[in-house]
């Protein structure tokens, strides 16, 4: 078949060849080459899961005064985004779901969540993952529509895209998700977008930005769930890490323009018995030069749900490398 230069334009925007760019953050200064942080966690879960299977994946922002969790919770069967309240972080008063997927569109069954909830004064977004398991797309909560799709045949992110986290930076929203294409067992490594709208999004051109580690690492099977700030000269990022028998913990990146990212040798474990075996899902509040973390963890060492998971709190205080080892 003989195919014009009409057809494969409409072939290549059908399967996602368009959306790309060349960016990056604005730069910042770069800090102390020998910062790292140490991660000291409350020793009991902030929110249990209490009337479900798991609770997991906190998006944390400060409204109207309060604080505001728009966070995971599964039934056994569904995966749904809820909402609780705080005035201090620790205690919360649970309110109402926000989203459950709709059978009928695009979103299935399973989820709506893993979601990303960013403040605009008295506005919030939520970016959330929905679709078929396996094969997730990201919409916005405002429209339930898809934002940002899997990439085209053959690249880092054609079978699914999940976890957004975004931030702001300058004119920019940047969302920083998970991509996992077609190997076997599939990769999870990291990419980033971004977006003058929220809605419209170009993906890097050089993505994924963030690769799994070396066979034996803490993230040799996959990465992801990234949470991301701006702090003591750098971006920062936490990121999930799996190993080969399904443990998560928290790895820890930094960079001065949000796309070349030097892993840390900081490695964080859950440090009680309920998180023991995943710790997981960050998301990150500065405030008042506190670095505050929520975060999901689990006693079973599962890859998606049916591991105990609840809802728990630390902080990420600053040290130095060469006094840390």
């Amino acid at each position: 078949m003989k195919l014009t230069w009409a057809s494969v334009l409409t072939c290549c925007l059908l399967s996602g060849c368009g959306g790309y760019a060349d960016f990056t953050l604005p730069p910042v200064s770069g800090g102390d080459p020998k910062l790292t942080f140490a991660f000291e966690e409350w020793p009991e879960p902030v929110m249990t899961h209490e009337g479900f299977t798991d609770v997991l994946n906190p998006s944390v922002v400060r409204e109207n005064g309060k604080l505001a969790n728009y966070y995971s919770a599964f039934d056994g069967r569904t995966w749904h985004t809820n909402l609780a309240a705080s005035d201090d972080g620790i205690h919360w008063q649970r309110q109402q779901t926000q989203l459950s997927p709709d059978p009928h569109t695009w979103e299935g069954s399973y989820i709506a969540g893993n979601g990303s909830a960013w403040m605009d004064g008295a506005r919030v977004w939520q970016w959330y993952e929905a679709g078929p398991k396996e094969h997730f797309q990201i919409g916005l909560a405002a429209s339930r529509q898809i934002v940002l799709d899997h990439g085209p045949y053959m690249s880092w992110d054609e079978r699914a895209v999940a976890d957004p986290y975004v931030i702001r930076a300058g004119p920019y929203f940047y969302m920083y998700y998970l991509g996992q294409d077609r190997a076997d067992p599939p990769r999870q490594r990291m990419g980033v977008a971004r977006s003058t709208d929220g809605v419209h999004w170009e993906k890097l051109r050089t993505n994924p930005i963030l690769e799994t580690g070396e066979p034996g690492a803490f993230d040799e099977v996959g990465l992801g769930e990234p949470a991301v700030w701006n702090s003591h000269g750098f971006y920062w990022m936490l990121y999930t890490g799996r190993d080969a028998k399904e443990h998560r913990r928290l790895g820890l990146a930094r960079s001065t323009d949000g796309v070349r990212w030097q892993k840390q040798s900081a490695v964080f474990s859950g440090a009680h018995a309920w998180d023991s075996a995943v710790i997981c899902d960050p998301t990150v509040l500065v405030e008042n030069g506190q670095i505050r973390v929520w975060f999901g963890g689990g006693d079973r060492a599962s890859p998606d749900e049916g591991l105990n998971g609840q809802i728990g709190y630390g902080t990420l205080r600053p040290v130095d490398a060469t006094l840390a080892k």
